[in-house]
Parts: structure tokens; sequence; C-alpha cells
């Protein structure tokens, strides 16, 4: 057995099994719940104290009884891909309890050419995998030992690749047993992030903030992929998670393609936070943004 120690646990969140629990509990017990089957989320990857809440308002929509598989797809921040890679490990471990790896489905991910392995440094190194393990398990606790996990490390990745891998994974999107965790974050805005796009129609820089984040966030819920690697091109807004959101987006589109003309998914934003209300340019914040693919 090979495990991926949960190497943010103590820093990024806490190590300790109850606070951390409670935590999530509490956070988990002020979100509401969707009326539509959902199949993915869009899910934040900070540490805890500054996007825990809203990353309940994505977790609040697991329905564990349906669940047998969750695809985790996180952006690469510390090395660079041009794919996807999937983790060298067995197991992940988290402060609640281990969750394990579908070794079967790896297997058939790396068989089609398409995905690298990540070894154990760059997999421990990187948070954007890690951070919603902990509510994964949180969520899936009546439901222990009854799921695996697939995490998938995405790279850098082309439109034309995006669009590739959003194809790739559309049969398992359609599959009843699995549910998407699409992780990421939205603009980081300030001198640090070398971001500082200011529209002066608005006073506030956090105004102009959360107006170019929703332009994104309107394009998603519309499932408009192109025009949202448009967008990026565009107006460059920082979302570190753009690329796994592009392949969910061509996945959906693939799906609408060969099912119809009668869209079968819809998406919506549930909650919006920015971890600071920036004001001049010597500010910064991370935007944070819950969302949910439903299956209509």
């Amino acid at each position: 057995m090979s495990v991926r120690r949960a190497s943010h646990a103590g820093t990024w969140y806490t190590s300790d099994k109850k606070e951390l629990s409670n935590k999530l509990e509490g956070w988990l017990s002020k979100a509401s719940h969707v009326k539509c089957p959902v199949k993915a989320v869009i899910a934040p990857h900070a540490g805890y104290s500054y996007c825990g809440a809203v990353g309940a308002h994505s977790y609040k929509q697991f329905d564990p009884k349906t669940i047998k598989r969750v695809f985790i797809l996180g952006p690469s921040h510390h090395v660079y891909l041009s794919g996807c890679a999937v983790s060298g490990t067995t197991v992940y471990n988290t402060p609640l309890y281990n969750l394990n790896i579908d070794s079967k489905v790896n297997e058939e991910l790396m068989s089609s050419g398409l995905f690298e392995i990540m070894n154990i440094n760059t997999d421990e190194d990187e948070h954007s995998i890690e951070m919603q393990l902990p509510y994964i398990a949180k969520v899936m606790e009546g439901c222990l030992h009854e799921f695996t996990i697939v995490p998938i490390l995405v790279g850098s990745l082309s439109d034309q690749k995006e669009k590739q891998y959003g194809q790739f994974f559309s049969k398992y999107l359609s599959d009843p047993n699995n549910f998407f965790v699409i992780s990421s974050d939205f603009c980081h805005w300030g001198k640090r992030f070398r971001f500082t796009y200011h529209d002066k129609k608005h006073k506030h820089i956090c105004q102009s903030i959360e107006t170019l984040d929703r332009m994104g966030m309107e394009l998603i819920e519309q499932l408009q992929a192109q025009e949202f690697v448009d967008y990026l091109k565009k107006y460059g807004n920082t979302i570190c998670g753009r690329h796994p959101i592009a392949v969910m987006l061509f996945a959906v589109e693939s799906l609408h393609q060969s099912n119809g003309p009668s869209p079968q998914y819809s998406f919506k934003f549930l909650n919006y936070a920015q971890s600071n209300s920036c004001q001049s340019m010597n500010d910064s914040s991370v935007s944070y943004a819950a969302g949910a693919l439903m299956k209509q």
C-alpha cells in the first residue's frame, strides 16, 4: 500500500480529527441543498480559514447514497504539465480517515495514453486536490469504504487539449455512480499575483474584482465552454482552476451534442466571497466560489 500523507494538515487546516470534523459540520449546517441531482461541483482550495465556509455550499450537494466514485480535478501549482496526471499512490490520508484510490479507473486512464503518473513529491506538494479531501471524507462518512476517489492533476492545457480531455471525461461524467469535484479559486488580485485589473467604472477595487469574476461565472452557468476560454484570454482573470473548469464545460458540451437538442445539465453558483475587500493598489485578495452542475 502506497500512501500520500496529508501534507497540508496542521497548516492549511487543523490536523485534529475532532476539531476538523466539528468545523466542517458547522459550515455544512449553514449551507443549503439544491433540489436537482448534482453531478459535479466547483469548490475552492485555499486554507479553510479563508474558504471553508464557501466550500460547504459545494459539499452540501453530495448525495452519499448515489456516489461510488469521486473524481477530483485540481490545477497544478508547482510543476508544469502539458496534460493530466494520476496519483501513483493507492491511499490518500486525511485526519478523518483514509480515502482509497480507484486503481482500476487509474489503469483505464493510463491505458488511454493521455495521462502520466505524479511522483510522490509532486503529489504531496499540491494543495488543490488535498484541500478537497477532508470535505469529501466528512460528507461521505456515512458510506465509509463504499466509495473510491480518482485524483487528477490538471496541467496547463491548450484549448485543444481542454476539449480533448473534456470529451474523454464525458463518459465518466455521465456515469450515475460518478461525482466530479472541480478544484478552483477565482480571481487572485494584487501585485504579488501580478494582476491588478481595475475597471474604473467601479469606485472600489473589490467591486471591480467581483464584476470580473461574475462575468466568468455567468459563462460557466451558461455552460459556454469556448466563451469561457475566450473570456480568460481577453481579461486574463487569474482563475487558477481555469483548465479543470474548461474540461468540465467541454465534457458537458460533448454530452449535450451526443444526446440531442434538449440540455441535460445546468449549472448554478451558490456562494461567492473574497478574502479581502481591496481598496488600494497595495491590497490583495483571492476570490472563492461554490457552484453545482445539476442533472435535469
